[in-house]
């Protein structure tokens, strides 16, 4: 197993200077609300395949902790930076490597509405939309918004996307990927909702898969899932794969696409039932590569797997791991893990 070595950069501006830390250790001394003295990782390598994946010697890099749940990590290539989602902080965050972690937008996801009852948290999900907005999957406003301000400009005025099916307001829209044609697919578990499954403010009985027609159309793709999660398309858009961050059902499930758009042929693309343990996390977010490679945040880290379901390599992170997103050339794997933002240079 290999430690981690990392240099950590703390940025603060102030008055216009920005004054930087750079300090070095050999073992990560976890924030303050860390249970773990150390962050540690290992490649395991369960096919050959995987040498194309992920070098002999990736590197880590934490750049940025303290948060209180990360998720949605989205590289944006025009403005070099990614940006990602603390939950419970209401507050979508960037990062650039010049500048470090700096607050990109609050509020994210709960504006505060007083029509919408029952959510909480900000926004989760992230994605780039065709025409180069932001669109964020908003727990406590319980719907799918586009940020109505340009990138390098953001405001927390937002358009909505989708609020209801039927009149009935959503769970709590939770991540979402953009088709070719425009439309988005997004999942509707009920973790944004105050008391989960069982609150008072629950409308519609199931947690849902829904797709946003370019017109504006809802239509419910899936009402079978127990906790619908991650999603993402196979390349060429002939499959779909969901996570179901369920503990009696942690699977990954993969469907085709019928002519209209519809999911059929649903099968288990993966069964994490025998890597569940007690605090090591579910299945969650998914990044498919050009290749169709799927990485799957889950149990103990991050799960690649090829487009047929074979199991490649594990990258084990001692942290709860949520989600995962690609740099343009695919090198670089950024993770939200918990309270942290990791680098993974995977070659």
């Amino acid at each position: 197993m290999k430690i981690l070595r990392i240099c950590r950069r703390i940025s603060f501006r102030y008055s216009g200077l920005l004054i930087v830390f750079v300090y070095f250790s050999s073992i990560f001394t976890c924030w303050a609300q860390a249970q773990r003295e150390s962050l540690q990782f290992e490649i395991e390598r369960f096919s050959p395949l995987l040498d194309s994946i992920v070098s002999e010697e990736p590197t880590f890099e934490i750049l940025g902790g303290g948060f209180d749940w990360l998720e949605g990590p989205l590289w944006i290539e025009n403005h070099e930076m990614l940006l990602f989602s603390d939950i419970p902080k209401n507050i979508v965050y960037k990062w650039t490597e010049r500048l470090g972690v700096e607050l990109y937008l609050e509020p994210s996801g709960f504006t505060n509405d007083r029509e919408v009852k029952g959510g909480k948290g900000g926004s989760n999900g992230l994605l780039l939309g065709p025409n180069g907005n932001l669109v964020l999957f908003q727990q406590g406003d319980r719907r799918v918004a586009a940020m109505v301000a340009p990138l390098d400009r953001p405001n927390a005025e937002f358009k909505n996307l989708a609020t209801n099916f039927k009149g009935k307001r959503l769970n709590s829209p939770n991540d979402g990927v953009f088709k070719s044609n425009g439309e988005i697919y997004f999942t509707d578990p009920p973790y944004g909702l105050d008391k989960g499954e069982n609150s008072p403010f629950k409308e519609i009985a199931y947690q849902g898969v829904f797709k946003i027609s370019g017109a504006g159309k809802v239509d419910l793709l899936l009402d079978s899932l127990t906790r619908p999660n991650g999603i993402a398309f196979l390349p060429g858009e002939y499959g779909l794969l969901i996570a179901n961050s369920d503990p009696a059902k942690p699977f990954v499930y993969s469907y085709e696409l019928d002519r209209n758009g519809g999911l059929t042929n649903g099968r288990i693309f993966h069964d994490f039932s025998g890597n569940i343990k007690a605090g090591e996390g579910l299945p969650d977010g998914i990044k498919v590569d050009k290749n169709g490679n799927a990485f799957v945040t889950g149990p103990g880290g991050v799960w690649i797997f090829s487009a047929s379901g074979e199991r490649l390599g594990r990258i084990k992170i001692n942290s709860l791991v949520s989600n995962c997103a690609f740099s343009p050339q695919e090198t670089t794997l950024f993770v939200t893990a918990d309270d942290l933002l990791l680098k993974i240079n995977l070659r």
